[in-house]
């Protein structure tokens, strides 16, 4: 089986090893990493966006070590297009999604069926809750509320930082 998925991963975390779990459950993966030119156009709000060559790296780190535990193949491909390489290629099966990309999973399929290819099975994997209950995500990461695993960083819980602790 060939599972498609794609992001901006900047940076990686929790939620995005989530996606990459069942990913690699399914089969081979091919993931769309956002261009540079891509990447600001995804966000919901303006925030810096580490560059290409530096997320690829990241994403490549991760990425190996999924595909060595499940015995899979894995590639990363640019993005130029929110849609992006599921509506390239008809080789795809499964398409993963977080809960609020799951429209965009649907024009997937929308424009693979107008180009004659098979709809991809849409698999929605839920968000990884933070320490506060809220979703973890690169936005937040970003802005020093939590770490990448969703732990609250010191100022967002209300602690001193570490170096200030007795």
């Amino acid at each position: 089986m060939n599972v498609a998925l794609g992001g901006t991963f900047d940076p990686v975390h929790d939620g995005h090893r989530a996606l990459f779990e069942r990913a690699f459950e399914l089969g081979d993966v091919t993931v769309g990493l956002t261009s540079d030119d891509l990447a600001p156009r995804t966000r919901n709000e303006e925030r810096y966006v580490r560059p290409y060559e530096e997320r690829r790296r990241d994403l490549e780190r991760e990425l190996s070590a999924y595909a060595e535990r499940h015995d899979r193949e894995y590639e990363i491909r640019t993005l130029h297009e929110p849609t992006g390489i599921a509506t390239e290629e008809p080789d795809f099966d499964y398409l993963i999604v977080s809960p609020e990309t799951t429209e965009g999973g649907e024009l997937v399929n929308e424009i693979r069926e107008e180009k004659g290819f098979d709809p991809l099975e849409i698999v929605v994997v839920d968000h990884v809750p933070a320490e506060d209950g809220e979703r973890i995500s690169s936005t937040r990461i970003v802005r020093g509320e939590i770490d990448e695993h969703g732990d609250l960083t010191p100022d967002a819980a209300g602690r001193p930082p570490a170096r200030e602790q007795g």
